[in-house]
């Protein structure tokens, strides 16, 4: 039996020229970056070349770009980072219920704290609109942190208008674009974007390597002390190798990011129409608004989420529920939950299918054969 990886959006296999930029440059760019002898200087190009790629890659500075160790450390980076530096300016902080836990948990860690949080909630899109964002503004709104593509169900949000929207206000504007990146072309200036996080894990790279880009003057407290790496925003020494994998990574993903789209649009469809002709009764989450191509979530009327995963698994088919696995139970998706409310038969029976490299038609059938067999044997 052929194992099929259908859960993408979580993580994704490294690239082979990936794989190989990474293990090449392990043995032979050893050097730390801010020596001053040959070692240090070839490590040091490395990574100025990489700073610029990547910098390119959505239309900024070099000097704009701080790597982290992913995603994760670039959301804290962002929010931690700005109400800090602006604590002086206010203390309010806008987000959404359906950020990645990186986001929503560090805002809520910021109430904590004393700031005051509003959580904006989406439609049953899993989608805000800009006069939302406007209506909670006040004058101590300091931070606006909302995702560009959601990583559960694929719901892009309208980052340019909010940009737009904020372009006269004090408040810095930061997006998590960890599932945008590498898949639809990125132009901070366009989106009107102070901060913007990725990692390069979600587009065939390494884990633990990212980068937060940082608008010039977008006041930003460090929270990593250290040396002076990374323009004194973030001490450590730079993981060279990881970068210059990443670089590769992102290459190859503007090679084919039209391409990619375009058959992932064709899988989504051929899924979706191959199970209707098996008599597989579906609703697809977010079906009525734009959303990441590579991102399928679907509701299956009459399904236990559990079993139905636990079957998928043993068929050798790798999907995700979109929810939080605790001491062995599934607690219902926040996503979800946001979109439909509590106790709403989405919550337990959704299952994502997010695709990328290495996937072909063949693949999606034989997912959408072995699907239908299940639910048919477990819905009587």
């Amino acid at each position: 039996m052929t194992d099929i990886y259908l859960d993408h959006a979580a993580t994704t296999p490294v690239h082979p020229e990936v794989v190989k930029t990474f293990t090449d440059a392990l043995q032979t760019v050893y050097g730390n970056p801010s020596s001053i002898h040959q070692q240090g200087r070839t490590a040091r190009k490395a990574l100025d070349d990489a700073r610029k790629r990547l910098a390119q890659s959505i239309g900024a500075k070099p000097t704009e770009m701080i790597f982290t160790s992913g995603g994760s450390e670039a959301n804290n980076m962002a929010i931690f980072g700005v109400a800090k530096a602006m604590k002086a300016q206010g203390n309010h902080v806008i987000t959404t219920n359906i950020e990645h836990h990186a986001v929503l948990n560090t805002c809520k860690q910021l109430e904590q704290l004393g700031f005051a949080l509003t959580i904006l909630e989406v439609d049953e899109n899993g989608q805000i609109h800009p006069d939302q964002v406007a209506k909670a503004l006040t004058d101590q709104t300091i931070l606006v942190s909302i995702m560009y593509g959601n990583n559960e169900v694929g719901t892009m949000q309208p980052i340019a208008e909010i940009g737009q929207l904020l372009k006269n206000h004090q408040a810095v504007f930061h997006t998590d674009a960890v599932q945008v990146y590498g898949m639809l072309p990125i132009q901070v200036d366009e989106l009107g974007v102070d901060l913007l996080s990725v990692s390069a894990h979600k587009l065939n790279g390494p884990k633990g390597i990212g980068f937060l880009y940082a608008r010039t003057n977008t006041v930003l407290t460090p929270f990593i002390f250290g040396g002076e790496q990374e323009r004194k925003r973030r001490a450590g020494t730079e993981n060279v190798p990881a970068i210059m994998a990443f670089q590769k990574a992102v290459e190859i993903a503007e090679q084919t990011m039209e391409e990619n789209s375009a058959r992932y649009e064709t899988f989504e469809a051929h899924l979706v129409e191959k199970l209707q002709a098996l008599r597989v009764q579906l609703k697809i989450n977010a079906s009525h608004v734009a959303r990441l191509p590579h991102i399928t979530n679907i509701s299956f009327p009459g399904m236990d989420i559990e079993s139905f995963l636990v079957n998928l698994d043993m068929a050798g088919i790798f999907v995700s529920s979109g929810s939080a696995c605790t001491a062995g139970s599934l607690d219902p998706s926040h996503v979800l939950t946001a979109m439909y409310g509590q106790n709403a038969p989405e919550l337990r029976n959704s299952v994502r299918f997010s695709y990328g490299y290495g996937l072909t038609v063949d693949d999606i059938e034989t997912t959408a054969e072995k699907t239908a067999e299940i639910i048919h044997r477990l819905i009587k």
